[in-house]
């Protein structure tokens, strides 16, 4: 029986390694009822909440976006042995209303070891669930310069 082909890792051009991931919306709505706000805050930045707050408190969708958004970054680092570095992934709102990835320590340093220099993510939620799918932006690999050729002379 012939082996499964493995795919290569993360680089070259055209090389797309990418994520995605789903968020119940009921799930989410049992932990903040269960434990509060407190709960997420191992997840979410103070600014990533910020983003989620209406009047009447955290929005639960918004809340579930962000979630799958993280998760959908960290799949396309395509690391293993690794966990989520939650607070390190941070999806933020655009002064045009859609989401921005900044990677910082131990993501960023991950997503360098991958040749990503950046992800991008697109979010959805409807009543039940939020998804999200993320495409990381990989970096141009630099030319190596030309090296000299020595002369000879007679």
């Amino acid at each position: 029986m012939p082996a499964r082909p493995v795919a290569p890792p993360a680089g070259g051009l055209g090389w797309a390694n990418l994520g995605m991931d789903i968020v119940s919306v009921n799930r989410v709505r049992r932990l903040l009822a269960q434990y509060g706000e407190k709960f997420f805050e191992r997840m979410l930045t103070p600014g990533e909440l910020e983003d989620c707050r209406t009047a009447s408190g955290l929005d639960v969708l918004s809340l579930c976006g962000r979630i799958a958004a993280k998760e959908a970054a960290f799949k396309t680092l395509r690391v293993r042995g690794r966990f989520l570095p939650w607070p390190d992934i941070v999806v933020r709102r655009s002064e045009g209303g859609w989401p921005l990835v900044e990677l910082r320590g131990p993501a960023a340093e991950m997503a360098q070891e991958s040749g990503i220099s950046e992800i991008t993510v697109s979010i959805s939620h409807d009543v039940d669930y939020a998804v999200a799918v993320a495409a990381p932006i990989i970096a141009p690999t630099p030319t190596p310069a030309p090296t000299p050729h020595a002369s000879s002379s007679s």
